[in-house]
């Protein structure tokens, strides 16, 4: 299955002389450690509870802080970027139970469901590929994520919009989406929650923390949910288990070990999708239950993440963190693809493509720093210095069957077929990868204040990275040495209003192949980005506006030759460039008494690629609010809608033997919404029930252009879950 073969892993590096940055960053700190005098013990103690880089938020859908963009516990005006958080209230009120539903919800975040278990996701125009846990975290291994990743296990997410080369090295000026994990809460507590839904979906889930002592104490997390769903044959299975072990060992260090596990049984499952048009260019128009899976398809993922972090104090004002990150995925997959173009009369002309796929991946990743304050000419500052390194490797291989006849069947009418075709013996042509990359890389980032309210950030991150091994039959080598610097500065016009601006650059290695079966040279590129952050209501509210300018150069735009073959044998080649422009307005918070709101909208243009230009939605508006009743006690209503404008794709032309031979065929979908409402009340202090009621519309949408493929969102569906806490 050759579609898995490219893996859009940035972080494939190695270092060459860059401890000196730490080493300079540690006598740093060294001096100010002699320069202080020792603190009492209760100023340790409180330095030691606000610490952790996790952020603070008041109850609702306002956040303070984020520490996704730099390492510096920054609140979110003194970010010169555009940043937006989904908040654990968020994340209860409308059931968001997986990052997909998730970031529908996040301002400029687009969520391209291209297949069941396989989604891409992208911002101003860009695939989004970073996605960190805690700020640790590699590109994900093939630019998309597999499986339902459950929200259950994390406190909040945190959207960075734009490039964040400090923190990820490498990347796309699109997004860093910030997952950040639930930890011991103060006093114990236990919290079960039970859903029951449409399509059978039952969602069992506990969450508690323990406090054993002073000095240690646990908070775990389990998940069970099984579920059918609206598409023919489709159904999953999910458990969840998170522990977060943590021990104070002083007043100065803590030492924490986590284990998540995460294990997705999904059968039914599509592999590609619907096909979009007919032979003479209409449109299709299947039900929304047609699905091209067969009723042997099957795709099982298990994923592992294992963090142990390491924190110490050396006075008030320096710190030494250091973090350890392994995580596994293991994939055994069955798939069937369907291929080709109907005739609108027979509704035959289709084409199935067997494939057994497995995968077994393995991340390691270690990231040291130090951060601090100091003065300098009469003026406090913040500095953090830190390397990283990390190694991946993979190993996949793929069968098909060339000899029984049923590796490729003639396909049936889609609208009556029920998945039934002949399971096919996957014995021929084994293909598969066995890759590794490593990646070395230090980086320093400095906030100064310059005169009065106004600070300046300037940083940057070497990173030195390569790759061996070889994918299906093409070797993986390769060597890359690159400094992306960055540039920021904030100033406050008043204690309400702040300006920023910022600049970095960019780059990405690409998976793609050209027509030689060549991996196509990295995109580099530029972003900037200017705007206007404000605090309304005392703090209650936050509103943002930013205008943005990213240009890159030879991003992959694919092959017109290929554009009818199977996705896997489809090729590409570099585009002269691409440039995105456009703005985004963004307001999270308490907008009136009881009203808690979370607003975004973005609007921008595409330049340099048609295709991509076509397929994006260039205007999001994103809404959530939620009202506490005062007259009801417990009581409270919501609404989450996204919108979307129109999107279409240029399919090709119309071949010859029809009226319109020659004619553009264009798969257009036309702008929609779809609007979910909540109520919830609070029966008792320990006891509440919430209904969710989602595309109260009925609306009938085609999930994504990405591909040339598409299948149809979820109809109306309803659900209830109760909670009771302890």
């Amino acid at each position: 299955m050759d579609l898995f073969i490219a893996v859009k892993d940035d972080n494939t590096m190695k270092l060459n002389k860059i401890s000196l940055a730490v080493l300079c960053a540690i006598s740093l700190s060294q001096q100010a450690i002699a320069a202080d005098t020792m603190p009492d013990e209760t100023a340790k103690k409180e330095n030691i509870e606000t610490i952790e880089v996790k952020g603070s938020y008041i109850a609702g859908y306002n956040a303070h802080s984020a520490s996704g963009a730099s390492r510096l516990d920054l609140a979110i005006t003194d970010i010169p970027q555009s940043v937006s958080v989904i908040t654990d209230a968020q994340l209860q009120d409308f059931q968001l139970h997986d990052i997909n539903a998730a970031l529908d919800t996040a301002t400029g975040v687009n969520v391209e469901r291209i297949e069941t278990d396989r989604t891409y996701y992208t911002a101003r125009g860009f695939d989004i590929t970073n996605f960190q846990i805690d700020g640790i975290g590699l590109p994900l291994t093939s630019g998309n994520n597999h499986a339902d990743e459950d929200t259950a296990i994390y406190d909040r997410i945190e959207v960075i919009r734009g490039a964040n080369g400090l923190m990820t090295g490498v990347g796309n000026p699109s997004a860093t989406i910030n997952f950040i994990r639930k930890r011991p809460t103060a006093d114990n507590q236990l919290t079960v929650n039970g859903t029951y839904g449409s399509f059978n979906n039952t969602r069992l889930e506990a969450d508690g923390t323990v406090r054993i002592n002073d000095t240690f104490a646990a908070r775990a997390v389990a998940v069970t949910q099984s579920k059918d769903s609206y598409l023919d044959r489709y159904q999953t299975d999910k458990n969840v288990f998170y522990v977060f072990l943590e021990a104070n060992l002083s007043d100065d260090t803590s030492l924490s070990l986590s284990h998540s596990y995460m294990s997705n049984d999904a059968t039914g499952n599509n592999w590609g999708a619907l096909p979009l048009y007919y032979t003479d260019g209409s449109a299709t128009n299947y039900d929304r239950s047609t699905n091209t899976s067969a009723d042997w398809s099957n795709w099982q993922v298990v994923k592992n993440n294992t963090v142990l972090e390491l924190s110490h104090h050396f006075n008030d004002d320096w710190r030494l963190r250091a973090t350890y990150s392994h995580k596994t995925t293991d994939e055994d997959t069955e798939l069937f693809y369907v291929f080709g173009t109907p005739d609108k009369d027979t509704e035959l002309g289709l084409t199935g493509y067997g494939s057994e796929y497995d995968l077994d991946d393995k991340h390691d990743l270690i990231d040291m720093y130090v951060d601090g304050n100091f003065s300098l000419f009469g003026r406090d500052h913040q500095i953090v210095a830190g390397v990283n390194y990390s190694k991946m490797s993979y190993t996949d291989s793929s069968l098909y069957d060339y000899t029984t006849g049923n590796g490729f069947p003639k396909m049936p009418d889609l609208n009556t077929w029920d998945g039934n075709t002949p399971k096919p013996t996957f014995k021929d042509s084994l293909r598969g990868s066995d890759v590794s990359r490593e990646q070395q890389a230090a980086y320093f980032t400095g906030r100064f204040n310059i005169v009065d309210d106004l600070h300046v950030i300037v940083g940057g991150r070497y990173n030195d990275w390569q790759a061996e091994g070889v994918s299906y039959e093409v070797d993986q080598e390769a060597d890359y040495q690159k400094f992306i610097p960055y540039l920021g500065a904030v100033y406050r016009f008043m204690p309400e209003l702040v300006a920023y601006a910022s600049y970095t650059e960019t780059f990405v290695q690409q998976d793609e192949v050209d027509i030689d079966n060549r991996f196509l040279d990295p995109i580099t590129g530029e972003s900037r980005e200017i705007g206007l952050k404000s605090e309304l209501f005392n703090g209650r509210l936050i509103a943002s506006l930013a205008y943005f300018d990213v240009v890159q150069t030879n991003i992959a735009v694919l092959d017109p030759a290929t554009v009818g073959l199977p996705i896997d044998l489809q090729k590409y080649y570099g585009s002269d460039g691409i440039s995105s422009t456009g703005y985004e307005i963004d307001i999270a918070g308490e907008i009136y008494s009881g009203l808690n709101v979370s607003i975004g909208y973005t609007d921008f243009d595409i330049e340099g690629d048609d295709i991509v230009a076509a397929y994006t939605p260039s205007k999001l508006f994103k809404l959530a609010a939620t009202y506490d009743f005062e007259t009801i006690e417990g009581f409270s209503v919501g609404m989450n809608m996204r919108w979307q404008d129109d999107i279409s794709r240029n399919q090709g032309v119309v071949a010859a033997g029809f009226d319109n031979t020659g004619a553009d065929i264009v798969t257009k979908q036309d702008a929609y919404a779809i609007i979910d409402l909540m109520a919830k009340y609070q029966i008792t202090d320990n006891l509440g029930l919430a209904v969710n009621a989602n595309n109260v519309g009925d609306e009938k949408y085609i999930n994504s252009l990405y591909w040339a493929q598409g299948y149809y969102g979820a109809p109306a569906n309803y659900s209830a879950t109760l909670t009771w806490k302890m």
